[in-house]
C-alpha cells in the first residue's frame, strides 16, 4: 500500500477483490479510469507496433505465401533469429439471392440442401472443399473470398547446443 491512503494500479493487484469493493465509490472511479486510459495506452502503443511490424514483413510474407502456393493461411521464415509466424485468414462472404436460388434447385432436385447450406445461407469452407468440382462450379458466383487482417508473431529462437 502507499504511504498517503490512496490506492495506486500497482497496488490493485496485491490486495483481495473485497478489499477493493470496499474502496469508496471516488477511489473506484479514479482507479477504473486510470485503468481504462492505461489499456487505451497500450492499446494503441501494441496498434503502433503491429503496423510497423506490418511494414516490415508484409511483402516478405506474401513472397512466402506465393512461393507455398497459398493466398492466405499461415507461413514462417526466419529474421535474424526470429522466426516470424505470419497468418493472412480466409473470409468468405456468400451472396445470399444465388445461396437461396441454389437451395431451392437442389431441392427440386429431391435432394436436401441443409446438407451443404446453413441456415444464414452460407456454406463451410469444409463442405465447399468437399462438393464435387461440377457442384462447387454452380456455386462459386455466389462465394466471394477475402482476407482478414494479417497477424505476426515474432518467435525469439532459442540456442541450440
Amino acid at each position: 500500500m502507499t504511504i498517503s491512503n490512496h490506492i495506486t494500479l500497482a497496488d490493485i493487484h496485491r490486495m483481495p477483490v473485497g478489499q477493493i469493493a470496499a474502496l469508496p465509490a471516488n477511489q473506484l472511479a479514479l482507479l477504473k479510469g486510470a485503468a481504462d486510459e492505461q489499456l487505451t495506452q497500450a492499446k494503441s502503443v501494441a496498434d503502433w507496433l503491429d503496423g510497423a511490424i506490418s511494414l516490415k514483413y508484409a511483402d516478405r510474407a506474401q513472397d512466402a505465401r506465393q512461393e507455398a502456393g497459398k493466398d492466405t493461411g499461415t507461413i514462417r521464415f526466419e529474421d535474424d533469429g526470429v522466426t516470424v509466424i505470419a497468418e493472412l485468414p480466409k473470409r468468405i462472404d456468400w451472396d445470399q439471392a444465388l445461396l437461396a436460388q441454389i437451395a431451392e434447385n437442389i431441392a427440386s432436385a429431391g435432394e436436401d440442401p441443409a446438407e451443404f447450406i446453413e441456415t444464414k445461407l452460407s456454406i463451410s469452407e469444409r463442405k465447399y472443399g468437399a462438393l464435387p468440382e461440377s457442384w462447387r462450379k454452380g456455386f462459386e458466383p455466389a462465394r466471394t473470398v477475402r482476407t482478414g487482417k494479417p497477424k505476426f508473431r515474432l518467435v525469439l529462437n532459442e540456442e541450440v547446443r
